[in-house]
């Protein structure tokens, strides 16, 4: 069977975005709005004081971005009414209960109304404190799952987690869920509970410390590293996004969806070419070589930088809940990636990096272009090869991003491909998320760097 039209699902539904604020969410938010103007409401879960402080956030962190430039440029001064009249905003946190939403009357109104939560909220640093990165990340899930056990009106959860939950795994990694305590190492068991009781502990014992904030940040992130490593995981962001999965996945009795992007870049062709919003990830060592800061950086040239760009994430996460509504695919978790459908390896990405900033120079804040003699050198071992960066902040940065530019494994899209032979009309509707449409050269030179050159170098938004 083949999906029917797309947009016309969402017609009259009430949706619940976490994460409405960060990169993934905005672009979301854009594609629904710009697809389905019809649709119900919007509620947008904002972390907030209060609801003229999150309306706040919204309008400048959200819709006054340049991604809605083409929905304000056709609805004029309408866009604004448009935007109220759709969206609802709900100050909460989903580190609490009931999604922290304290207002008694909206809780109620939501429970009723909703029929979709696409819960995108996380902490992505991979070095967060572990304090942090366990609320947000695996306790969050919890209770965005316990609060849609409580939806009446529920058709679809779906949960973001990332490709990079089975860690430094070799080979093709398969998109399967976790099971409850397992880990990535085969001779230790993950105990939930005990991790967050280990958590409350090591805090108690800074507080007796009378330890201050800048102490407290530090050791609670080298513990999480510890504790991440320990069971098998190079970072804090991995293992809490692990333990949240595992909260997920075994949770009976609801239409749920996993999707796990890789390495997610700017946007390939919607809205337009080229929109990102922040300097992570691969953003942040674009940044840095076209200032002339980074030169160096850890990796093995082969390694195959696995990257997709965000809005074939999106339109597989509108496609992938369509089809669960429909059972046409009622796969549990996808692999939203390009590393066995559309390899580019780490050197081929340099050297169109390299090419790009020769050509277009950045221009710094004395107005003189910045020239980049050579590409950059990639070295695997010691941190002794990165003099430089000796006990500096980029030497923290090396060590973080470490496990991801010396990765060894490729990651299984089966369920993904299945989604796209029943979707092979929405593909051709504007809804394409096929890696093998990706011309890895044009899409870097043309479109993603020089987004990044616009959107994070110059930090115009």
């Amino acid at each position: 069977m083949e999906l029917g039209d797309i947009p016309k699902y969402f017609a009259g539904k009430t949706i619940l975005v976490t994460g409405a604020t960060g990169f993934l969410g905005k672009v979301f938010l854009e594609k629904i709005l710009r697809v389905q103007p019809n649709i119900k409401k919007l509620y947008l879960l904002v972390r907030s004081s209060n609801t003229h402080l999150a309306t706040q956030r919204l309008h400048f962190e959200v819709f006054k971005k340049d991604l809605f430039r083409l929905q304000r440029d056709e609805k004029g001064e309408n866009f604004g009414t448009f935007i109220s009249e759709k969206v609802v905003v709900v100050v909460g946190d989903v580190s609490l209960e009931m999604l922290g939403v304290k207002d008694a009357k909206m809780r109620e109104d939501m429970l009723k109304e909703i029929n979709i939560i696409v819960h995108s909220a996380a902490t992505t640093r991979f070095d967060e404190r572990f304090d942090i990165a366990m609320a947000t990340n695996t306790m969050g899930a919890f209770n965005v799952l316990s609060f849609a056990k409580n939806c009446l009106k529920l058709e679809i959860l779906l949960h973001v987690s990332t490709a990079y939950v089975y860690g430094q795994m070799k080979g093709l990694i398969s998109e399967k869920p976790f099971f409850m305590g397992q880990t990535l190492k085969g001779s230790s068991t993950l105990d939930i509970e005990l991790e967050k009781k280990l958590i409350e502990n090591k805090l108690s014992e800074l507080e007796a410390q009378k330890a201050d904030e800048q102490t407290i940040d530090m050791v609670m992130k080298k513990f999480g590293i510890v504790r991440a490593n320990l069971h098998g995981w190079p970072n804090t962001y991995a293992f809490t996004k692990a333990m949240g999965e595992m909260l997920v996945a075994n949770m009976k009795d609801l239409p749920l969806i996993i999707i796990r992007p890789t390495v997610v870049t700017s946007t390939h062709f919607e809205p337009f070419p080229g929109w990102v919003d922040d300097v992570r990830a691969l953003n942040f060592i674009i940044d840095g070589y076209g200032k002339g800061i980074i030169r160096s950086f850890v990796g093995v040239p082969e390694t195959v930088l696995d990257i997709i760009p965000v809005d074939m994430v999106v339109n597989s996460m509108i496609v992938a809940m369509v089809a669960r509504s429909k059972n046409l695919c009622t796969n549990l978790i996808y692999n939203i990636s390009s590393s066995l459908r559309n390899p580019i390896n780490f050197s081929d990405v340099l050297d169109n990096t390299y090419c790009y900033f020769t050509k277009n120079p950045w221009i710094n804040k004395n107005g003189k272009p910045v020239l980049i003699a050579k590409k950059m050198a990639l070295f695997s071992t010691s941190m002794d090869e990165f003099d430089p960066n000796k006990g500096s902040k980029m030497e923290s940065a090396i060590e973080l991003f470490r496990p991801y530019t010396i990765f060894e494994g490729i990651f299984d899209d089966q369920n993904v491909e299945n989604l796209r032979m029943v979707a092979k009309r929405a593909i051709d509707e504007g809804f394409d998320f096929d890696p093998r449409n990706i011309n890895w050269k044009n899409y870097l030179m043309n479109v993603y760097i020089p987004g990044v050159m616009k959107y994070s170098m110059r930090s115009k938004m």
